[in-house]
C-alpha cells in the first residue's frame, strides 16, 4: 500500500555501512581540516563589533517596546495612578 507521499510502506533494509579504521579516519579528518579557511583578525574584529552593535540596538528596541507596553497597560488599567485600594 502506498502512503500519501506516494512512497511504499515497505522499504528494503539498507546495507550496513563499511567501517573505516582509525588511521583512515584520522587521515580523512586531516584532509577535511586542510580545507578549512579561517577568518583574518580584522574580519573577526569587524564581525565582533557588528554583533555588539546589534545586541545594543536589540536591547534598546526591547526596552522601549516594553516601556511603551507598560505605559499603555498602566493607562488602560489605571495602575500606578496613585489609586489606593480599599483595605
Amino acid at each position: 500500500m502506498k502512503t500519501p507521499t506516494g512512497t511504499s510502506e515497505t522499504t528494503a533494509p539498507s546495507p550496513p555501512k563499511k567501517r573505516t579504521g582509525p588511521f583512515t579516519f584520522i587521515g580523512q579528518v586531516r584532509a577535511e581540516a586542510r580545507k578549512v579557511t579561517w577568518t583574518t583578525r580584522n574580519e573577526t574584529i569587524a564581525a565582533t563589533i557588528m554583533v555588539v552593535i546589534m545586541v545594543v540596538v536589540a536591547a534598546l528596541f526591547f526596552y522601549l517596546a516594553d516601556s511603551i507596553v507598560n505605559l499603555v497597560v498602566n493607562f488602560l488599567t489605571g495602575a500606578g495612578a496613585g489609586v489606593v485600594p480599599n483595605g
